[in-house]
């Protein structure tokens, strides 16, 4: 079993990652294997909306044709079993970087092809908020709905805050576990 936790915080000691680390740690403790991505520390770039009407290859190929390591992201969720979406909330919503990558997904998975790896995939979402903590839960529905947008099997987004997190990180964990239960399409029989 094989998770990709995709991180959309710069902070690798923050509390978006403290919390990615617990579903880490649950994974571990069923033997599943995870790997975390700093989308922060990748270079991706923003969509260009290539032609005329604001789409190019993405909808007709399936792909983008912008040449950073989206390609390379995408090809990580397609060989996991399950995928983890953490993000620090910003004014209710997501980070700048998982926001900008998740903009292109949803683009490439309009096409069939697009789509290949990556449908009925579980996925779970993390929104972590600092300061008072009231925009986690609209941060929560503006991932899920990406998410299912992107075709994801949105299996739980977990809205938390700095007041709650401590609390929350032994569910994270048990949530990690459970994660390692999960089938991916491909791996079905």
């Amino acid at each position: 079993m094989k998770t990709l936790i995709i991180l959309g915080s710069r902070n690798p000691k923050g509390q978006t990652a403290r919390a990615a680390r617990a579903v880490f740690e649950g994974l571990a403790s069923e033997g599943g294997k995870g790997e975390k991505v700093f989308l922060p520390q990748k270079k991706i770039e923003l969509c260009r909306q290539c032609d005329i009407n604001g789409w190019g290859i993405c909808r007709t190929e399936g792909r983008c044709v912008i040449e950073d390591d989206f390609s390379l992201l995408v090809g990580k969720i397609r060989k996991a079993d399950t995928v983890v979406f953490a993000t620090p909330v910003y004014f209710s919503d997501l980070s700048e970087s998982l926001c900008a990558f998740l903009d292109r997904l949803r683009r490439i998975t309009r096409h069939e092809s697009g789509k290949r790896g990556i449908s009925d995939k579980p996925a779970l979402g993390i929104c972590v908020a600092g300061g008072g903590g009231r925009g986690a839960p609209a941060c929560a529905v503006s991932l899920e709905k990406v998410l299912n947008i992107c075709g994801f099997n949105v299996v739980d987004v977990i809205p938390i805050s700095r007041q709650n997190l401590d609390v929350k990180l032994s569910a994270l964990e048990a949530i990690g576990k459970w994660l390692t239960t999960c089938e991916s399409p491909e791996s079905k029989p």
